[in-house]
């Protein structure tokens, strides 16, 4: 167990040292391997990395990033963001509330964070600024925005989450979809009443009135067809109709047929769509694979019992248990990517969730907010150093971290109302699930 205690303190190092984490979980696992496989080590580690390449759920990751892709590339991110702002920049901080709804409908459509985070700031920086928008506002919305990916099915997140824990991938998704909702009318809330109580310097109102009947032309040919093709994805995935990795190549054949539609493909759109997917892709399941390889050689060193006797000695309890469990993946998230943290700490906690008779979809939907949470808290976010590349010389690291303080106290408040009333995830999975 000695060797088990010593493997993240290990890892750490070696990430914070700034090897990438696929090859410190690597480097750690065949180090720590070597104490419990002795020269079998190798032939050990094969076997794990063989398993996670040939996880059939896991190969729907490419097809959602490709279908993020290529809606990235397409323009479908840019006419949607207008249409947004048609209906709701007039609303009191109307251009920050059509971010996080922008925000909402591409990360239903994308369901990976960093598409969704630079493909919303690229269009939204400019328009908050015109209007003289604070920076810190600016920063935070477009940092919350982006990181519905996490929270808003299809999510990547939760299609590794259900392959690790064994559970449905529908269940998984259809159980984040009321607190995802809870989490964007939060948002949008503080929004509106930050806009009235401090409105931008510049109001929106030195532009035309658009006729209704062009705004419902707009609406109706840009975000109806990105509606059905949501649907047609979680709605194919929740009624049982198609596995995972059909429902995302539904996605993917969706995404390249609006791009047609709408006269942006090209061969440019599609090599640059499938040079981002690959490379997306092999970094996700490299991670996977050098993860899976970590967490066997960490229970053959008898890390299950390490953690086992920790919980007994400690008299936690459920609550307790539950408590401790969501600090540690809140903490891992200063230091590893989501990829890892998911990978750690999802076959750690697994065994323990299932024994306490705790509901596993409740615990993954808090376990994901938890992540989502850690996508915006400084000061390893990865919400804010996506920002800082595409952000101007005049928005800082100061007004970056400043702005997402509020959403994090947010994403808090949905985790304590998930955590109360657990029917929030628990009631949709159990309704229409597979019909």
């Amino acid at each position: 167990m000695l060797v088990a205690g010593l493997m993240f303190p290990g890892l750490f190092a070696l990430v914070l040292a700034g090897i990438p984490i696929a090859f410190s979980l690597a480097i750690v696992a065949a180090g720590a391997g070597w104490f419990a496989f002795g020269p079998y080590i190798f032939n050990q580690l094969y076997g794990s990395f063989y398993s996670a390449a040939t996880n059939f759920i896991l190969s729907a990751i490419p097809m959602f990033i490709l279908m993020g892709a290529v809606l990235e590339r397409s323009g479908i991110a840019e006419r949607l963001f207008k249409t947004m702002q048609l209906w709701l920049g007039r609303l009191p901080g109307g251009l920050a509330v059509a971010t996080i709804a922008m925000g909402a409908v591409f990360a239903a459509a994308a369901g990976v964070v960093g598409a969704v985070e630079v493909m919303i700031g690229m269009m939204a920086i400019p328009a908050m600024q015109k209007y003289r928008y604070d920076n810190s506002l600016v920063a935070g919305t477009i940092c919350a925005g982006g990181s519905l990916g996490t929270m808003i099915p299809p999510s990547v997140i939760a299609v590794m989450y259900a392959s690790l824990a064994q559970l449905s991938v529908g269940e998984v998704l259809a159980g984040m979809v009321f607190p995802g909702l809870i989490m964007i009318a939060l948002f949008i809330g503080y929004l509106l009443i930050h806009g009235m109580v401090r409105p931008p310097e510049k109001i929106e109102d030195d532009e035309p009135v658009m006729p209704l009947g062009e705004k419902l032309r707009i609406t109706f040919s840009t975000l109806l067809p990105v509606v059905a093709l949501i649907v047609a994805v979680l709605g194919s995935l929740l009624a049982g109709i198609a596995s995972p990795t059909e429902a995302a190549s539904v996605g993917a054949i969706g995404a390249l047929i609006l791009c047609i539609a709408y006269g942006r493909f090209n061969l440019r759109v599609l090599r640059e769509s499938l040079a981002i997917t690959v490379r997306i892709s092999a970094m996700i399941l490299l991670i996977v694979a050098a993860g899976t390889m970590f967490m066997g050689v960490f229970a053959a060193n008898g890390g299950g019992m390490l953690i086992r006797s920790f919980i007994t000695s400690s008299g936690l309890g459920t609550t307790g248990m539950i408590v401790f469990f969501l600090v540690i993946v809140f903490v891992l998230g200063f230091v590893l990517d989501w990829t890892a943290n998911v990978l750690i700490c999802v076959p750690l906690f697994m065994p323990f969730i299932r024994s306490a008779g705790i509901d596993p979809i409740w615990f993954a939907t808090m376990v994901i907010i938890v992540i989502q949470t850690g996508y915006l808290t400084p000061p390893m976010a990865s919400s804010i150093f996506y920002l800082k590349s595409i952000a101007p010389p005049d928005m800082t690291y100061g007004h970056m971290c400043r702005g997402v303080v509020p959403f994090i106290i947010l994403q808090l408040l949905t985790l304590i109302m998930v955590a109360a009333f657990p029917f929030t995830a628990t009631w949709l999975p159990s309704k229409i699930v597979g019909f």
